[in-house]
């Protein structure tokens, strides 16, 4: 018969529970693990198989009882932590839901809008459909299995200690959010700039013939325009938007310092 004391309960517990909260606290926001069409249970039952893997490969824990002060505030630090990693790739996928409204504002698609479950607020058809391209192509490239990966090695570059000093640089992230304006710019700018360029003729033409109906032809055009130069650049998306999954996998591991390839598609 198999008995177990007090204080091996306790470190059987503390060594599933706490890699456990990181783990849910990454598939709690970043994508595609955090959209809230796929069902809590399937996101715990991830978790849950993750922490099981993961749990006889980590090193020496804390001592500290989970239900005493320092076990609850360790818990909520990976939890933190966790919560910090995911949002280093949804960041990145704000950017790209960025690109999409800036673009379809400019087309005047503005009103083309609907509810998004995943936000929990009003997106654009044009920021949905780019949003939905990035998921693909993160899938394709094996960029969530890069994710989990660093996910997993993260309990070696960020143990888990009673050192609440040590974890990941919230700094890093309040910078890493530039990327939303930074990725959206870039996404979005030929788009911008061949409507700005129609938007100008469309000026010169009504000069030169005042009586045209601007309003008649305009709207027509501009959209026109910005779906010819949506599908011309969608060919072009992969490298920028990989190179994209690929800095936000460095900041979420190693705070950028490395580079962590994408596994090949077989």
């Amino acid at each position: 018969m198999i008995h177990f004391s007090s204080q091996q309960l306790i470190e059987l517990i503390t060594a599933f529970l706490w890699p456990l909260t990181r783990i849910l606290g990454l598939i709690a926001v970043a994508p595609p693990f955090g959209n809230n069409a796929i069902p809590m249970q399937i996101k715990l039952m991830l978790g849950v198989a993750l922490a099981m893997i993961v749990a006889p490969t980590i090193g020496q824990l804390p001592g500290a009882d989970p239900l005493s002060l320092t076990g609850m505030l360790i818990l909520t630090q990976q939890f933190v932590i966790g919560l910090a990693m995911g949002f280093v790739i949804r960041i990145l996928f704000a950017g790209i839901e960025m690109a999409g409204e800036v673009a379809g504002m400019t087309m005047g698609l503005g009103f083309a809008s609907f509810f998004d479950p995943m936000t929990q607020g009003r997106n654009s058809a044009i920021s949905q459909f780019l949003v939905l391209t990035a998921t693909l192509l993160f899938l394709a490239l094996n960029a969530h299995l890069a994710m989990l990966s660093a996910l997993v090695e993260s309990f070696s570059t960020i143990p888990i200690s009673s050192d609440l000093k040590s974890g990941f640089s919230m700094y890093r992230l309040v910078i890493w959010g530039e990327q939303i304006f930074i990725t959206g710019l870039k996404l979005s700018l030929p788009i911008v700039a061949a409507l700005l360029i129609t938007n100008i003729a469309l000026g010169i033409l009504t000069r030169a013939a005042p009586q045209l109906n601007i309003f008649g032809i305009g709207f027509p055009i501009t959209i026109g325009v910005g779906f010819l130069m949506l599908s011309l650049l969608m060919p072009y998306l992969e490298a920028p938007i990989e190179k994209l999954f690929q800095q936000g996998l460095n900041v979420m591991m190693y705070g950028g310092d490395k580079a962590i390839p994408l596994p090949k598609p077989k």
